[in-house]
């Protein structure tokens, strides 16, 4: 196992990394997989090499251990800190220190067919205009950013809060120099998840499809009514999203809004690939952000210009419902949206869409056109 030793694994990645007394644990992200039509949860090393968890648990016998493997990855994520994460690090350590063949439960990437990391979350929160260009941008649509977004507001104020605003009692407590608008979420259907790779459908006779670059907070435990100040204890990890949005409308106002329309067609949930648990994250309020689209850059920002930080989305979403491990928050876009450009720029088939997060990842996604319609 020499040659993998050092191509896979004593690479630049863990020069600097793992210090002989192993005071840090070599980074590591988390995936599910599949191979020969059996899903995995996998640990991912230099975002090239996969380690089959359950597998090697079984194999690796010094240290022993009493934590049992996780079924899947909310279970992973629900045991992190219940012996799962010191499993992990001795897993890695085993397998980076071995200098003999390369272990049957080690795997190259590219041989394992990517699925959703979380499959499936039990709730989707998402973020609507939670970056101040983005709100001005979606007026060059003619509105405010919730009216280009389906809503009725008539107000464009970069993410200041328009005259009028209050608290939302129980949910949203306002600061008396809080200047920012109160936090807008909506639900996503996880039945719109995607894994990595995989198509995003332009839906029949709906071509004004765009792209949303997102952050995705994975929720680590059950969070209810939880503050901000507490909301890091609730968080297990990051991964990445695209909240691809139909703008296309519904032909009529009817309740303002019609998320589902707008956010959940299938394949509309882009998800993964990996995800990266926060000890690994510097800082989630500082991360920049890219999206490209058939390698042109569109969207280049820095998640320091939300206006609702990660912790403060958490808080809220807390404040109305219970979320639960595996449970995801996608934290809002950043400027650069096709829509709002003149002319608007529209997802059509055969692009290739890349969402990239500092410290995260990269999402890529192709785009194809509809599926067949079912047969009578």
């Amino acid at each position: 196992m020499k040659r993998f030793v050092t191509a896979a694994i004593a690479g630049a990645m863990w020069a600097g990394v793992l210090p002989a007394a192993q005071e840090a644990p070599t980074p590591f992200r988390l995936g599910t997989f599949e191979r020969q039509g059996r899903p995995f949860v996998g640990i991912v090393l230099r975002e090239s090499v996969v380690v089959d968890f359950a597998a090697a648990h079984a194999a690796i016998r010094t240290p022993a251990s009493t934590a049992a493997p996780p079924a899947d990855m909310k279970d992973l994520i629900g045991r992190y800190d219940q012996g799962i994460r010191g499993r992990i690090v001795e897993i890695v350590r085993s397998v980076t220190a071995d200098a003999g063949a390369r272990p049957a439960y080690v795997y190259d990437l590219p041989a394992l067919k990517v699925l959703p990391p979380v499959m499936y979350p039990r709730t989707m929160l998402n973020v609507a205009v939670n970056y101040r260009e983005h709100d001005i941008e979606m007026n060059t649509l003619g509105a405010s950013g919730l009216t280009a977004l389906g809503g009725t507001s008539t107000q464009v104020t970069g993410g200041a809060a328009p005259a009028g605003t209050r608290s939302a009692p129980g949910i949203w407590d306002r600061a008396p120099d809080d200047m920012r608008w109160n936090p807008y979420m909506f639900l996503k259907a996880p039945a719109a998840i995607v894994a990595d790779g995989e198509a995003v459908r332009i839906p029949a006779n709906r071509p004004q499809i765009d792209w949303e670059c997102e952050l995705g907070v994975v929720i680590g435990r059950t969070a209810e009514h939880v503050p901000a100040a507490r909301a890091a204890d609730y968080i297990f990890g990051y991964t990445l999203t695209n909240d691809v949005s139909d703008r296309g409308g519904r032909g009529d106002q009817r309740f303002g809004s019609d998320w589902l329309l707008m956010k959940s067609h299938a394949t509309f949930a882009p998800l993964g690939p990996f995800i990266t648990p926060k000890e690994f994250i510097r800082d989630p309020r500082n991360m920049n952000v890219r999206f490209t689209l058939n390698g042109q850059l569109m969207q280049d920002a820095n998640t320091r210009l939300m206006i609702h930080d990660v912790f403060e989305q958490v808080a809220y979403g807390s404040n109305i419902l219970p979320l639960v491990a595996g449970d995801i928050i996608a934290t809002g876009s950043p400027a650069g949206v096709g829509s709002a450009r003149k002319p608007p720029i529209f997802l059509k088939n055969g692009d290739r869409m890349s969402c990239t997060y500092e410290g995260v990842g990269t999402l890529n996604n192709p785009v194809a056109g509809p599926s067949a319609p079912a047969s009578r």
